[in-house]
């Protein structure tokens, strides 16, 4: 089955509203002419709308979140609902990553309850999963990941899950500029993708993008993207400039 590639730029805590016109400006030319890739943005909150409003004319990128909470509204200083992106025009919403759950404190139900409301309002979800360092040196990389899997995705659809894509990220690639190897990231693709047959049916399993994030950048991503797992990227820091992130949505 042919898995239309996403590659999605997660810009953390990065790049103000001012300066992401700057950036959208100059990386619409660059990739105009691709349509083999869904291009995703994540700015920061108070960024979506700017970056929303500077994409009006380019049909092949769209916007997402980089966290919502699980309620519709109410008194949750500092949050963001689902219908407020939703409402500032975005497509997607990262839910579970690693700094979402180490340094946030999240649970793998609190992710699931920010999927189920995400997809009730109409935004598809990447999911983030993976081990930590140690985790993978004490041999419990396959224990931690199906934890996240199972777990984040507890009760959904096969309906579903055509609205979620999963974004395999070892923690302890992550901003430390050593990346897993193609073979170890396809190691652990087909390892979800096995999870995904058993919770659902392997028509979902084969369905399901699964992204690989961590340290990803223009020298690795065409060996990353030539595995038969890996449908696409989660990207930090080498998506803060727009000529690295056209590079690497360009991979092909």
């Amino acid at each position: 089955m042919k898995r239309t590639p996403v590659i999605a730029a997660n810009w953390k805590m990065n790049i103000t509203p001012s300066e992401s016109e700057g950036f959208v400006k100059a990386f619409i030319p660059l990739v105009k002419d691709n349509r083999e890739v869904e291009i995703v943005l994540c700015p920061s909150s108070p960024t979506i709308e700017r970056v929303t409003r500077s994409l009006k004319d380019a049909q092949n990128i769209k916007t997402g979140g980089q966290n919502i909470y699980f309620e519709v509204n109410g008194a949750f200083t500092g949050e963001t609902s689902a219908s407020m992106l939703k409402d500032l025009g975005c497509s997607y919403v990262i839910l579970g990553h690693s700094e979402r759950r180490e340094i946030f404190h999240e649970t793998n139900d609190m992710v699931n309850k920010k999927v189920k409301k995400a997809l009730q309002t109409g935004l598809s979800c990447i999911v983030c999963v993976g081990e930590k360092l140690s985790e993978r040196q004490n041999g419990r990389t396959e224990s931690v990941v199906k934890d996240h899997v199972t777990n984040s995705l507890a009760n959904f659809s096969k309906d579903d899950m055509k609205n979620i894509v999963i974004a395999y990220e070892p923690v302890w690639a992550i901003g430390t500029g050593v990346n897993a190897t193609p073979e170890q990231a396809e190691e652990v693709h087909v390892f979800i993708r096995g999870l995904l047959k058993d919770m659902f049916d392997e028509e979902t399993a084969e369905a399901t993008r699964i992204q690989y994030g961590g340290s990803v950048k223009p020298e690795n991503i065409k060996e990353l993207m030539a595995q038969k797992n890996i449908d696409g990227a989660l990207v930090g820091g080498a998506s803060l400039k727009p000529d690295s992130f056209a590079k690497i949505v360009n991979y092909q």
